[in-house]
């Protein structure tokens, strides 16, 4: 049995992980590489021909961990390279899979129509190449069509050699640890691949599940090491905020957030806060149709949700909508928030502010000493949101620099990341006299690094990093 690392190897994004036996190849994952910048990217693909460094018609089967764009955004192309098999997630998985993987198509159409518009052909301009890793919608219905949802729990043969059970992971609703149970020359050999591993007493979602003894185990470790800062409870922290940056002073919340999990948590706590706190008549603007189509989802999957979220939903029929949460859904509604001058809290994504609709948010307040911009989570080097937890005096949005007079505040209450003692708490699940390799992945370089040694010191010995490509015989 051969596993090659071709995503998420020193670095965070692109998770993509190839197990090949005597008669099967299996890919755990299929993510977007938002690492490379689009020069890098476009070089790598034509310098592979393909998206991929490998021949697409060879993948018998594709195991996706959890919906994130990073761990599925390349399985459309998976389809369009000569993939002809299965797709097995969780159901929920699959739910909210096709949401993003049609708002990445969407974007894509949306960038081929500006490329090639009349007006550039007017003006004589050459039609570009169109990247290779872009799809359209036709090509995420093709590869829909062939996921098989699963439960989690149930083991589920996928050859004659070859079994597999999910394990909820806690992160995102449906997303899963994946036992892989290998039987070759007789001998049976299991593996786990971690997915991302979520945290405890986390909102909405149930705790990470325990898993068996594996042989080996590929664990992702973009927390390696750190530590969550805050103590407090998420309800307890973003109440402090809104009291002191809305109720305290007249002025407005701007949230950037993640629409699919981050915006459901927060949403989730924001309508218990309003049950407990009393606040004022303080309207909450969610600013993202995906984040509204998630929230659906969210709520067709109660019964998968941690208890606090079922009872609550038994006792109030709802989850997330109260008195005061205004969906904004066109582009048109969203800019109108502009011209609200009452406090408010705006939540819109993307969470690193790269992108989407909260930056026309940032660009309108980021001037207002009497806005709060509050981070909620990770945000890459060199992204905005990276920018202004950097402390920049100024910032440039679309090409204008601005000086930031806005209030920037952070809370790590509501990463979905499990910490470095998370994910010491999911090694430790291995009795480190049978668990022969750990394969760290999923994390820049010195949180690895740092990890390893963590690990190193529990008495687990054989701790790799691997390198993109680097294969091992297991």
């Amino acid at each position: 049995m051969k596993l090659t690392f071709w995503g998420a190897a020193q670095q965070v994004t692109g998770s993509m992980f190839l197990l090949e036996t005597d008669d099967y190849r299996i890919l755990i994952d299929c993510g977007s590489d938002f690492d490379l910048d689009e020069k890098d990217r476009r070089t790598r693909y034509d310098e592979q021909k393909s998206v991929f460094p490998f021949d697409a018609s060879m993948i018998n089967t594709v195991l996706l961990t959890h919906a994130h764009i990073d761990h599925s955004g390349n399985i459309p192309n998976l389809f369009k390279e000569g993939f002809e098999g299965r797709v097995v997630c969780t159901e929920p998985t699959l739910a909210l899979t096709a949401l993003l993987l049609k708002d990445a198509a969407h974007l894509h159409q949306k960038r081929l129509n500006s490329q090639n518009s009349s007006s550039n052909k007017k003006r004589g301009r050459k039609r570009k190449d169109v990247p290779r890793d872009y799809f359209v919608e036709k090509n995420v219905n093709e590869a829909l069509d062939n996921f098989v949802p699963v439960s989690f729990g149930q083991r589920y043969r996928i050859s004659d050699n070859v079994a597999i059970t999910f394990y909820a992971a806690g992160h995102l609703l449906g997303a899963a640890h994946i036992v892989v149970e290998v039987t070759e020359n007789g001998e049976k050999k299991k593996i786990c691949f971690s997915g991302d591993i979520g945290r405890s007493n986390y909102p909405l979602l149930i705790d990470p599940q325990e898993i068996p003894q594996v042989d080996y185990l590929v664990c992702e470790s973009t927390y390696g090491n750190r530590l969550h800062e805050d103590t407090t409870s998420p309800a307890e922290a973003l109440a402090d905020v809104i009291k002191r940056t809305c109720i305290d002073i007249p002025g407005r919340l701007i949230i950037p957030s993640f629409s699919v999990g981050r915006t459901q948590a927060l949403l989730f706590t924001l309508n218990k806060i309003y049950a407990d706190h009393a606040f004022p008549n303080l309207k909450v603007f969610s600013d993202s149709p995906l984040a509204h189509s998630s929230t659906k989802v969210y709520q067709r999957y109660v019964k998968l949700l941690n208890k606090e979220a079922r009872t609550f939903h038994a006792d109030n029929d709802i989850l997330f909508d109260f008195d005061n949460l205004i969906y904004l859904e066109s582009s048109d509604a969203s800019r109108a928030v502009s011209n609200y001058n009452e406090p408010c809290i705006i939540i819109s994504s993307s969470g690193m502010v790269q992108g989407g609709r909260v930056e026309q948010h940032v660009e309108a307040n980021i001037g207002n000493p009497y806005a709060t911009i509050l981070m909620i989570g990770y945000a890459s080097e060199g992204t905005l949101g990276w920018r202004l937890l950097n402390g920049q005096d100024s910032i440039s949005i679309r090409g204008n620099k601005l000086p930031v007079l806005a209030n920037i505040e952070k809370i790590d209450v509501f990463s979905g990341h499990g910490d470095q003692n998370d994910l010491i708490r999911f090694v430790k699940m291995q009795d480190p006299e049978k668990l022969k390799t750990v394969f760290l992945v999923h994390g820049e370089h010195q949180s690895m690094s740092d990890f390893q040694g963590k690990i190193n010191e529990l008495g687990y010995k054989t701790v790799e990093i691997p390198l993109r490509g680097h294969s091992y015989e297991l």
